[in-house]
């Protein structure tokens, strides 16, 4: 091509882009900025002001509700989204699972294995997901697990459950520092926070063995893509 030309087809590619919308201005993008933004602050304040930290840090979980659906109401969805909600849900768990190791010593290897299963079952569903040509994590086969099916086609099942696993950490995290307004139930008394982390606690047991059926799942099926390709080559 010559110098002409060339400066002919970058104008046309300018011309053509300038049209294009900025999907990194969504509306359901900027609500993600957001969510990061409060994450972020909420890591400043979470070794020694818990009431500072807390709100900050469920404002970011509590947002995630919405993004999705101003992404369909307003026609708004991408793939940058898709992978933005996902990372954001991801890292900010795990900044408080950091922090509570270091609260609770103790408990410590507990606490880094259920992040390690959080991150890696993610990651590998996200993996074999995008292999098997789906649009979305979300989007599910009929041959997979029927819990791990009703979990995300559900959104009622999906928020309930993440929910749970959240307001777990989130009570867990204020427990130390203060058990809260004493409420007693049954006969029992206990804090706010406590009585928090321990209604939490069954569905958030729950969600972690989501996470192991996921995780086996993912690696089935990344297996069977192998094992198909390597047949497609030897033919």
């Amino acid at each position: 091509l010559t110098d002409r030309q060339k400066q002919s087809n970058n104008n046309m590619a300018k011309k053509g882009s300038s049209s294009d919308p900025n999907i990194f201005l969504f509306v359901p993008n900027l609500i993600g900025y957001a969510r990061i933004a409060l994450g972020i602050a909420s890591l400043f304040y979470m070794r020694d002001e818990p009431y500072i930290a807390m709100p900050l840090y469920w404002l970011s979980a509590f947002l995630d509700a919405f993004d999705g659906q101003a992404a369909r109401y307003l026609d708004q969805g991408t793939n940058f989204g898709k992978v933005l909600d996902m990372v954001s849900d991801r890292c900010t768990t795990m900044a408080l699972q950091m922090t509570l190791c270091v609260l609770y010593p103790d408990y410590m290897p507990y606490i880094q294995l259920v992040a390690i299963l959080d991150i890696s079952s993610h990651w590998l569903h996200t993996y074999s997901s995008l292999k098997a040509g789906h649009d979305s994590h979300k989007d599910m086969d009929k041959s997979t697990n029927w819990f791990l099916r009703l979990y995300y086609e559900s959104r009622a099942v999906l928020f309930t459950m993440c929910a749970a696993n959240e307001l777990f950490f989130m009570g867990l995290y204020l427990s130390y520092f203060d058990a809260g307004w004493p409420i007693q139930i049954l006969g029992f008394e206990l804090g706010t926070w406590q009585w928090l982390t321990l209604i939490s606690a069954p569905l958030c047991f729950i969600k972690q063995g989501l996470n192991v059926v996921q995780m086996v799942g993912a690696v089935k099926a990344i297996g069977a893509y192998d094992v198909k390709e390597r047949r497609e080559k030897k033919n």
